[in-house]
C-alpha cells in the first residue's frame, strides 16, 4: 500500500516546489522582506549571458504551454513557469475520459524537459527514458496492454538501472494508476500512444487528492529544481471554449486548436454496448469527452485548416458546459507580487497562454505588481490555427483585451465598476524574431507603450524555419532587465 511522503529536504535546502506541496506556515498579510535586486551595468556578452547565474538572478514568471514552451524552457533560471490544465489530446484525453482529473500532459512534458542532464548509463537517465516512454500507436491494443503489464509488473527492460527504492516508488503509483483504471474496466481504457509519465503523475494526482503534491513527488524522484504550478489546482476536469466573432463556439483544446479523429480502434457499436454494462445509470451524464485524441508535432508542421471566424472570447465551462469562473492557483498570483520579469511564452495563443490569462485577479495581479519591471510577449514566428491573419499588434490587443475582462459574476447594486488597465500594464516589451512572418509595426507597438527588440532565431532542420534558442532569448531579457 503506497504512504505519503513525509516531508524531506534534499541537502539540507529545501525544495523549490515546496511551496506549491506545503502548507503556509505564516502569514503572508505582514511585512515581507526582499533580497535587493541586481541591477545589471555593463552589456557585455559575458555579463548578459550570466544574468541569470548571478548571486542574486532576476525571479521570472513564464507563462507557457507545451511544445512552444518546452522549446525555449532552458533559456531561464530561477523561474517559476505556469502552465495550463484543459489540454484535451493525446494520451491525456484518455485518462480524462475514464478517469477524470485535470489535464497533466503540458505539465509531464515540462517537468521531464527539465530533468538536469546526466550521462546515458546514469540512474537519472534511465528514470528519464522510463517517465518519457510512451507506449506504441501502431499496433493492437492486446499489443500495446501487454506492454504495459510489462512495465507496471516490473519486468520490462526500461526499469534496468533504476534503484529498486526509486522503481517501487514509480512501479507503485503506476499500480494505483491501474487500479483506478480497473475499477472502471466499463469504460474500455486504451493504452495505445499512452505516456508512462503521464500514467504516473495521474496516479500519484489520484492518490494524494493533489496535483501539485504529484508534481512535488515528480521533481524530487528526478532530482529536478523545476517549480512549476498549475494555473488552476483542482481535482476535477478542467475544459475551455472558445466564443468565434460569427457567434458559434468550440469546444475543448482540440477543437480550437487542431481537431484531428480520435483513434480508430474499437467497434462503435461495441463501445455502445459496453455502455450498457456501466454501474451508472446515466441519468447525469456530463459532456463527453472523446477518446484517445492521437496528435503528433508532424501533423502540427503539415499546416492546418483556418477556423471559419476570428476568436474573440475564450472562457471556461463545466462538465455541464455552463460557464464558470475558476479560481487561479494562490501560488500563482503570489509570483506575480514578486517576480522581477514576466513572460508570455510562444506557443499556442488561445488555448496554451490566454487560459492562464483568463481568470479573475490575474490581471490586477499583473498591473499593479510593484516588482515586475517587464511583462515580455514572445511573438510566435508565424500564425496557426487560433491566430491566422494576426499581426503583432492584434495579439497585444489580445491580451489586454482577455485581461480587462471581468471573470466572475457581475454584482448588483453599487461598487460594480470594473478596471480597464492600458496594454502596457500587460506588456512592455516584444520579442520577435527577425525572419517571422507576423506583421510587426514597430511604430504602432511604441505608441501603445510596447517597445519591440528583434532578435536571431536559430534554424530547426526537421522544420526548415527559424526559431527562438534558448541563448538568444536568455541574452534578449538580460538585456531589457539591466
Amino acid at each position: 500500500m503506497l504512504h505519503a511522503p513525509s516531508r524531506e529536504t534534499r541537502g539540507g535546502d529545501e525544495s523549490p516546489s515546496s511551496s506549491v506541496f506545503d502548507l503556509p506556515v505564516q502569514s503572508s498579510s505582514g511585512p515581507t522582506t526582499r533580497p535587493a535586486l541586481q541591477r545589471l551595468r555593463t552589456t557585455t556578452d559575458t555579463d548578459r549571458n550570466n544574468c541569470f547565474q548571478s548571486e542574486s538572478p532576476s525571479q521570472l514568471v513564464v507563462i507557457s504551454g507545451g511544445s512552444g514552451g518546452n522549446s525555449i524552457c532552458n533559456a531561464f533560471d530561477n523561474v517559476c513557469f505556469v502552465l495550463p490544465v484543459s489540454d484535451d489530446g493525446g494520451s491525456s484525453s484518455e485518462i480524462i475520459r475514464v478517469l477524470g482529473g485535470p489535464s497533466i500532459g503540458d505539465i509531464r512534458s515540462r517537468l521531464v524537459r527539465l530533468i538536469p542532464p546526466a550521462p546515458p548509463s546514469s540512474i537519472l537517465s534511465a528514470i528519464r527514458e522510463i517517465l518519457s516512454y510512451r507506449l506504441p500507436a501502431n499496433v493492437s491494443e492486446r499489443e500495446a496492454r501487454d506492454q504495459w503489464r510489462d512495465i507496471v509488473e516490473g519486468h520490462s527492460p526500461l526499469w534496468a538501472g533504476i534503484p529498486s527504492d526509486r522503481k517501487e516508488t514509480i512501479r507503485g503509483f503506476l499500480v494505483h494508476f491501474e487500479g483506478e483504471v480497473l475499477k472502471r474496466a466499463h469504460k474500455n481504457f486504451s493504452f495505445l500512444n499512452g505516456s508512462i509519465g503521464n500514467y504516473f503523475l495521474s496516479g500519484a494526482q489520484m492518490f494524494f487528492r493533489s496535483l501539485p503534491s504529484a508534481i512535488f513527488l515528480f521533481s524530487s524522484i528526478t532530482n529536478s529544481q523545476a517549480n512549476i504550478l498549475p494555473v488552476i489546482v483542482t481535482n476535477h476536469t478542467v475544459t475551455i471554449a472558445a466564443e468565434l466573432e460569427n457567434g458559434s463556439r468550440l469546444v475543448g483544446q482540440c477543437e480550437i486548436s487542431h481537431p484531428v479523429n480520435p483513434s480508430p480502434e474499437g467497434n462503435p457499436h461495441e463501445q455502445c454496448d459496453s455502455s450498457l454494462l456501466s454501474p451508472l445509470d446515466g441519468m447525469a451524464s456530463p459532456v463527453s469527452h472523446r477518446s484517445n485524441v492521437m496528435y503528433t508535432q508532424d501533423d502540427k508542421e503539415r499546416g492546418y485548416e483556418p477556423l471559419k471566424s476570428r476568436i474573440c472570447r475564450l472562457y471556461y465551462i463545466n462538465a455541464y458546459g455552463h460557464e464558470v469562473h475558476p479560481i487561479p492557483n494562490p501560488e500563482y498570483i503570489k509570483s506575480l507580487s514578486t517576480a522581477e520579469a514576466l513572460v508570455y511564452s510562444c506557443g499556442s495563443f488561445w488555448t496554451s497562454i490566454v487560459p492562464c490569462l483568463a481568470l479573475r485577479g490575474v490581471a490586477s495581479a499583473i498591473a499593479r505588481s510593484r516588482f515586475l519591471r517587464a511583462k515580455i510577449f514572445l511573438l510566435n514566428g508565424r500564425n496557426d490555427r487560433e491566430t491566422d491573419g494576426y499581426t503583432a499588434v492584434d495579439f497585444v490587443r489580445a491580451v489586454a483585451s482577455v485581461l480587462n475582462s471581468p471573470y466572475q459574476q457581475p454584482f448588483h447594486g453599487l461598487g460594480n465598476a470594473q478596471t480597464i488597465y492600458p496594454i502596457s500594464a500587460f506588456i512592455t516589451h516584444l520579442l520577435y524574431l527577425e525572419d517571422t512572418s507576423i506583421a510587426v509595426d514597430e511604430e504602432k507597438l511604441t505608441a501603445l507603450g510596447v517597445q519591440c527588440v528583434r532578435i536571431k532565431g536559430v534554424m530547426v532542420e526537421t522544420a526548415q524555419e527559424m526559431r527562438y534558442g534558448d541563448d538568444v532569448v536568455r541574452e534578449a531579457i538580460c538585456q531589457i532587465l539591466a
